[in-house]
């Protein structure tokens, strides 16, 4: 369904140019609109339906609401071309499964701009229903008598042809009231120059209605019609009219019977919020008129349903409007159709809608206009939002006529319009609050409030009732701005009245900033959640307006603390070009995370970079100069590990206790057990003390000792409440229980995989496939799974941990007796190991397969080498006898 777009094309002299106004698929809210008026329809004729009834629950409202430019005026106008002539019908909505002469369609624009008022929304609801051909008496007698009241001197049939009413639904109207003037009068055998008076007509109906006269049996039915006709025919009693054109639709004949689907568009411009006088009459004219269906798009949910709202108009709470609460409350068992939530969200274009709109907007010989390239710039921008593509395709064709050839990057825009259009209904608080939270990811009402600097939530609490405000109700903040809003709030030219300056920008961040700490200091603990949460927005805050780190100091510690690292650093953060404390630390958060995805090396040169810049304060260049160490070790370059351990070792600060434990690591590493055996006694627990034993204990052919120590290493771990460090040990107790007893391993494998959930730890997830390697050596997968670790160790840069996965192989061929694969494996351990990194390990395979052993490596074994080869050897015969016994 499309129309000329006459702004486009009067926007280029190249006639050639097709510009026509998209109307991309709606399928879900027509489906909406199906399905709720069938239940509206099924709700009406049923026997028990009462038109008079002013107690029961309405259910004859659907709302469309959203952002402003995204699609809800060409939804409406779609709505009412589908329900006036199927052949309008988009040919990918469905067949209603009603006839179509039963529905009368009337679209009513409430936008200021169209000036439209409830008198008029009045008329043209009666003026479409001239379509019946014949006079609605109660209803017309009663709107006679108010016009002639108030507006005196001014013939109906003037006002029709003046508002546009006459041309869209004809002149009958003037004449169907002139008709059921005549008809009453003739009832009440009044003479013919009194029958043309509204006011003498009325009154002696009137009488007659209150006489109970046979003559007037037929309006008789309408109970209120006396009182209506009695009262001050002001506005306020127009709006109850809405009651006697019920009550005349529910006498119709059946073969005339119509349901009118009132359309009311642009909702959120019929009145402010702090008085809705009009709001008022119109929720008035909704309720007094159930056999109507109403379909309301606005920006905002409709309030009727919030009980806060007793007094400012006459029908609240959700007993009322069981479909337009928040949460859509159980129908009443009076109703036969059950009733779902009818605040419906108008969400934005998908990807595949916004290019298939672009495309179809401009072409030349049938062809787009709009290259596919900028097609993607331009979907990519909108977030799906249709007035942003309107936006874009008005700047394509400017660049056009300005002799430019629009290139993908002239479309990386943001539109003060945007920015506008969002303000425009706002009061100066929402709007304060808005310009706020556009520094923000996400935000509750204090959060907003302090942010914005106001001493009252109101302001903060009403944005969020805004459709570019979105929920997600389980987060820690539960709101956001709509992405583009944001974006367009934050970054394009602001031409309103009251735009901030840079100064006020800079304030408000710093106001955001300092809350957030506030919010991570005051949590108990703080929980993981909000240690996060505080991280990502306040890291953003202080790289982006360059503020001091305070609190971000104390956060960075805990973060690292606990060696989980859930990313961090915003998507477009950048090693090059740190200025600032807050810079340097947004790349060493992000390193630090990312080291779980990135090639050791790689996090080696980012952390050489954050140094060199010497711009964070001692001690957290000390946290980059140990992660810098540990990634040496892990890429196999020991002196410089050992190097940069020493330094942090010695500046006694809070990375002391790993160091130390770092450089017994390296002591272990290079075979030196008994300087790693005594450098253990003095670690405790911040130095990990029972996870460097159980280290030395295995590799001496004592894997029992090792798991003892895993465990002890665990449960410390759970005690101070370090998820990450819990499942390292467990992983590490796995592989050492599979050493021994691999029928038990499963169980501590799986324990492993249980406690690595929700967590980003690469090494240790290769522990527990190591461990799984080492369960299953004697099967037929195990030359698979070596190949398939070497890749992924190949691919982390953790070559510290290659030696031990061909060690692993050893054990197997070991086992098999297999001395062909076992020299093969020994030659790459040879190459893969050097006299100060993991020689012992061709040492110990030769233990494992009882192999004379010419060159041994300079290790010191801790109860001499005939020891551990005894122990090796068994381990290797105990699990050929395991096999035995298990085939």
């Amino acid at each position: 369904m499309t129309g000329r777009d006459l702004r486009a094309l009067f926007s280029t002299n190249d006639r050639s140019v097709q510009a026509t106004e998209a109307f991309t698929n709606r399928s879900s809210q027509w489906e909406t609109v199906a399905a709720a008026l069938t239940e509206h329809l099924q709700r009406i004729g049923a026997p028990g339906f009462d038109p008079e009834d002013l107690e029961a629950p309405r259910t004859n409202v659907l709302v469309f609401h959203g952002v402003g430019g995204i699609g809800k005026t060409t939804l409406s106008r779609a709505l009412e071309a589908a329900l006036t002539d199927a052949g309008r019908r988009p040919s990918q909505w469905g067949e209603p499964g009603w006839p179509a002469d039963r529905i009368l369609p009337v679209r009513i624009d409430l936008s200021r701009s169209d000036g439209t008022d409830f008198e008029q929304i009045v008329l043209t609801i009666r003026a479409a229903l001239t379509r019946i051909g014949r006079p609605l008496a109660a209803f017309d007698l009663a709107l006679r008598r108010y016009w002639e009241a108030n507006h005196p001197g001014e013939p109906l049939e003037e006002y029709l042809r003046r508002s546009g009413l006459g041309s869209r639904f004809g002149q009958a109207l003037p004449q169907q009231m002139q008709s059921a003037l005549a008809d009453v009068a003739q009832a009440l055998m009044l003479p013919g120059t009194i029958g043309s008076v509204v006011g003498q007509v009325t009154g002696a109906l009137v009488s007659a209605l209150r006489e109970r006269r046979q003559t007037v049996r037929a309006l008789a039915g309408c109970a209120r019609l006396a009182d209506l006709l009695e009262a001050e025919p002001d506005l306020d009693t127009l709006s109850f009219y809405p009651h006697l054109l019920a009550w005349e639709l529910a006498r119709l004949p059946k073969g005339r019977r119509v349901v009118p689907v009132v359309l009311l568009d642009t909702f959120e411009d019929i009145g402010d919020r702090t008085r809705r006088d009009l709001e008022r009459l119109v929720q008035r004219a909704v309720w007094l008129l159930p056999n109507a269906f109403w379909v309301i798009t606005g920006r905002s949910r409709l309030q009727w349903a919030d009980s806060a709202l007793q007094g400012q108009l006459d029908y609240i709470g959700p007993a009322a409007w069981p479909g337009l609460a928040h949460t859509a409350v159980p129908a009443p068992r009076t109703l036969a159709v059950p009733v779902a939530g009818r605040q419906v969200l108008v969400g934005d274009f998908s990807p595949e809608d916004c290019d298939d709109y672009l495309a179809r907007r401009l072409t030349r010989d049938g062809q787009p206009l709009i290259g596919e390239n900028i097609r993607q710039v331009i979907t990519a921008r909108s977030h799906g939002l249709p007035l942003y593509l309107d936006l874009s395709v008005a700047r394509f064709l400017e660049l056009r006529r300005s002799g430019r050839i629009p290139q993908p990057g002239d479309f990386d825009h943001d539109f003060p319009a945007l920015v506008a259009r969002t303000l425009s209904d706002l009061t100066p608080d929402e709007r304060h609050v808005l310009r706020s939270v556009s520094l923000l990811d996400a935000f509750d009402v204090p959060l907003a409030t302090r942010a914005a600097g106001l001493a009252h939530e109101g302001p903060a609490l009403r944005l969020t009732e805004r459709p570019f405000v979105r929920d997600t109700p389980f987060g820690l903040w539960p709101f956001h701005l709509h992405g583009l809003i944001r974006s367009a709030v934050r970054n394009a030219d602001d031409t309103t009245d009251d735009r901030w300056t840079e100064r006020d920008w800079q304030q408000a961040a710093q106001r955001a900033f300092t809350t957030l700490g506030e919010q991570y200091h005051a949590a108990d603990g703080p929980g993981r959640l909000v240690l996060i949460a505080c991280l990502r927005q306040g890291l953003r805050l202080a790289r982006d307006h360059r503020l001091d780190l305070t609190w971000l100091t104390a956060a960075a510690w805990t973060y690292v603390s606990d060696s989980v690292w859930e990313p961090l650093a915003p998507p477009d953060t950048d090693s090059a070009g740190m200025d600032t404390a807050a810079d340097a630390l947004v790349e060493l958060l992000s390193t630090l995370a990312r080291r779980q995805h990135e090639h050791r090396a790689r996090t080696v040169s980012r952390l050489t970079a954050v140094l060199d810049t010497d711009l964070l304060p001692d001690d957290l260049q000390e946290m980059a100069l140990y992660y810098r160490a540990k990634s040496l070790r892990d890429t196999g370059r020991a002196t410089e590990s050992r190097r940069d351990y020493q330094q942090v070792a010695a500046r006694s600060g809070r990375l002391a206790p790993a160091a130390r434990r770092g450089l017994a690591h390296a002591a272990r590493l290079a075979g030196d057990f008994p300087t790693a055996l005594a450098a253990a006694q003095n670690l405790g627990w911040e130095g990990r003390h029972h996870r460097v034993l159980g280290d030395l204990y295995w590799l001496q052919g004592q894997p029992e000792r090792a798991a003892t120590a895993y465990l002890a290493g665990r449960t410390e771990a759970e005690q101070h409440g370090k998820a990450g460090e819990a499942a390292h040990s467990q992983a590490l107790r796995a592989f050492a229980i599979a050493l021994y007893a691999p029928d038990q391993a499963t169980a501590e494998i799986d324990l492993a995989h249980q406690l690595l959930t929700g967590l980003n730890l690469r090494a240790t997830t290769i522990n527990v496939r190591r461990a799984e390697l080492i369960r299953d050596v004697g099967s037929n997968s195990i030359d698979d799974q070596i190949a398939t670790l070497r890749t992924e160790l190949d691919n982390a840069g953790l070559a510290s941990l290659a030696p031990a996965i061909e060690l692993a192989g050893a054990f197997h061929h070991a086992v098999l007796d297999d001395h062909t694969a076992l020299n093969a494996t020994l030659t790459r351990l040879r190459e893969q190991t050097s006299a100060e990194d993991h020689a012992y390990f061709v040492d110990i395979a030769h233990f494992m397969a009882d192999l004379p052993l010419d060159s041994p490596s300079p290790a010191r074994w801790l109860e001499g080498q005939q020891p551990a080869r005894q122990r090796w050897r068994g381990l290797v015969t105990a699990r050929r006898d395991h096999l035995r016994t298990t085939r």
